[in-house]
Formats: structure tokens, sequence, C-alpha cells
């Protein structure tokens, strides 16, 4: 059974070299010793010898998971390759990315590697997106006839259901048709991908290559979602939260966008700002001016803290102390403008402090968000790949 989806572009082919294999697995790996050699017995099994593919593990363990990938790649008919990565950037969504850059045939598939995603649909993957001509096909757990039973206990459902709902709801047009996007498992086309685009975050790399790239053609395979071969899952409260901070920025990641939840973040400031300068001049007396200079320092705090973690994560390329004191800088100079104008206001047009307060807080908005969107936070930089080890030569 497929499901289909479009997003209305015209289709475009495939713009790919010359390619020894028809398919290329990427797998990314962290510490899954226990997995990966029944994982290169089952794909071993489980694809036709028409359909010639290489598998390419990208590698960010700290256990033996290399040595045992090097002692299954020996007794496996398909050539086998791992790159360990010297640098973990961007987590597992970041290894794909690298494994994506890397692979030179006309089809990718990505899955996990503690065997959660069955070896044996590989093969359907790629004849569903030729029969469909899509770029792309999600293996997925919520068509009819799929099942997530292998999520286990009722919290890690109801996460994976939230987060999906969250995605849709973030991403309506984009992920219209799409019922799993936050799969792990799916087949691209490579003439589809700009990979130089994708900035992942974390382990939720299909939702960032749907809303980056924009496939032109989506299809769906229901499939049983299995238990984990060995381990324990990697997933919990810190992938959750990247998980969030991931779609907020692929929410913002346009100026427009990012210049609008700028300016959310900016008016959440006022509460703090004008409650601590009410605390300041009511309760204890001060005078409005340096009233202000001091609620504008807690202001200057709570916005940094929004925009570093939320709306800036995948540009900190500095250290926090660096971006904080340039942050810092800007604001207190933005407030050597405002301050005078804040006092024409209240001293000259008789206005009331809070108001005016407000006023000069909106006048200086423009200025604040290019130097923060230009000169804080730099541009990321392309990621760069690791070390390719070849395991297996046929």
């Amino acid at each position: 059974m497929t499901v289909a989806a479009t997003n209305g572009r015209v289709p475009t082919q495939p713009q790919v070299g010359p390619s020894r294999y028809a398919v290329s697995l990427v797998i990314p790996t962290y510490n899954e010793a226990g997995n990966v050699t029944e994982l290169i017995a089952q794909l071993d099994r489980a694809i036709p010898s028409d359909l010639p593919s290489d598998i390419v593990f990208m590698d960010d363990s700290t256990d033996d998971t290399p040595l045992v990938l090097a002692e299954a790649a020996r007794r496996c008919r398909l050539p086998v390759s791992v790159r360990h990565r010297k640098e973990r950037i961007g987590g597992l969504g970041g290894a794909v990315a690298e494994g994506l850059r890397a692979a030179t045939s006309p089809w990718i598939v990505v899955m996990d590697a503690d065997l959660q995603h069955p070896p044996s649909l590989v093969p359907e993957l790629i004849a569903a997106g030729d029969r469909a001509g899509a770029d792309l096909v999600i293996a997925t757990r919520y068509a009819s006839g799929g099942s997530r039973d292998g999520l286990g206990r009722s919290y890690r459902m109801l996460a994976s259901v939230f987060c999906t709902l969250l995605a849709k709801v973030a991403f309506w047009r984009e992920l219209r048709g799409v019922s799993d996007p936050m799969s792990g498992f799916f087949a691209v086309r490579a003439g589809s991908l700009d990979v130089e685009v994708l900035r992942p975050l974390g382990y939720k790399i299909l939702l960032e290559l749907i809303v980056r790239c924009r496939p032109n053609h989506i299809a769906e395979i229901p499939y049983h979602f299995q238990e984990r071969y060995a381990g324990t899952s990697k997933s919990g409260l810190r992938e959750g939260w990247r998980f969030l901070c991931h779609l907020t920025i692929l929410r913002f990641s346009s100026a427009r966008a990012r210049a609008l939840a700028f300016g959310v973040i900016g008016l959440s400031g006022f509460v703090p700002n004008l409650a601590t300068l009410w605390l300041l001049w009511k309760l204890f007396g001060m005078h409005y001016l340096p009233a202000e200079i001091l609620a504008n320092q807690v202001a200057i705090g709570w916005n940094f803290l929004l925009i570093d973690t939320l709306l800036f994560r995948d540009r900190r390329r500095r250290h926090w102390s660096i971006r904080f004191g340039k942050f810092l800088l800007l604001a207190n100079a933005d407030l050597i403008g405002r301050i005078p104008l804040l006092a024409v206001l209240v001293a000259y047009a008789g206005m009331n402090v809070l108001l005016a307060t407000a006023i000069t807080l909106v006048v200086s908005f423009t200025v604040r968000f290019i130097v923060t969107d230009r000169l804080i936070y730099l541009p990321r930089p392309r990621s760069r790949g690791g070390d390719s080890v070849p395991k297996n030569l046929p």
C-alpha cells in the first residue's frame, strides 16, 4: 500500500554522477556494538543481487562499534565503509547529513542501526519510489497497516505522537499528506537533495530534509516499528529538548521569520523590564532614569537567554561569554540612545514613564535585530566529514 503526497512543485530529474550502486544505505551509529553484526547480516540477506548497494556507517561511537563493524563487514557480500566522525556536529542528524553528502548512488536509504527498522523493507522503499516517481519515500508507523509497538512504554508513544502533532502544526503546508515526519527510516532520490542547506540538530533529520529541501513528490509505505535488538534507546528528555529547539530554528529559519521571533522575544522582555522598573521606581523610590537602566539589564538577560537558546542556537559559533558580552554591549549602547529619548518624552511631552519606556523599546527594535542577526550570530559553517575507512571492498 502506498500513500502519496506532493507539494505542488514541478518534478526535477536527479543530478547525480555515475555510480557503481543503485542504492547507498546511510546508517548513523552511536555505541551500537550489540546490533551492527546482526544488522549487516540481515541487510546482506534482504537486499537482492539485482539491486547493487553499498552501506555507509556514519559513526559517533565511544565504544568498540567500529571494530565490530570491521569484523562483520568481512562476512558481508555488500561493500561496507565506516566514517568515524572526529566531531559529533549536529548529533545523529548531523551524521546522516554527512552520509548523504558522501553517498554517490541515485537512491539513498537512511535507517537506524538498532533493527527497529526492518532491513527487509529496503527493496520495497526503492520499488515504491520508482513506481510513484517519488523523490522521497517514508516508512511510516502511522499509516494504515503500520505499527509503533516498538516504542514500548506508553510515555515514549505519547512523546512520539506529541512531537508528530507539533511538527505538523508548525509546518502544516510542507507536511500535508505526510503521516510520520518523525520517521528515521526513508529513501530519498539523490537528485532532489541539496545537502548544503541542511542544518540538523539531534536525530530528526527527515523533518529537516522535507522543510529545507522541499522534495517534489513524497510517497509512504507502512511498516511495523520493531523492538530494539540490543541495548537501550538514546531518546530522552535531552533529545526532546533538542527537538523543540530544532523545531523552533526550522520554523524561524528565514530572515523575516527570525525578525518576527526576535520581536516576540523582545516583546516578552517588556514584562521583566517594566516589572523591575515598577519595583525600583514605585516601591523603592528610585529615580526613574537609574531605575530604567537597572531594569534594562534584567530584560537583557531575559532576552539573551531566549534568543541564544531558541532562535540562534544553530549559529552559536563563539563562546557564550563572548556572545553575551556583545549582546550586552549592543543593548546598553541602545540604552544610551533610548535614555535621552525617554527623558524628552517624560519631561517635555508629559508622557507616563511606563508608556514612554515602551515606545523607546519599540523604536530600537530594528537596529538591534539587524546587528544581532549579522554580527553576533554568524552563519553556521558547513559541517566537516569524518575519516572514511573502507572495511570491505568487492
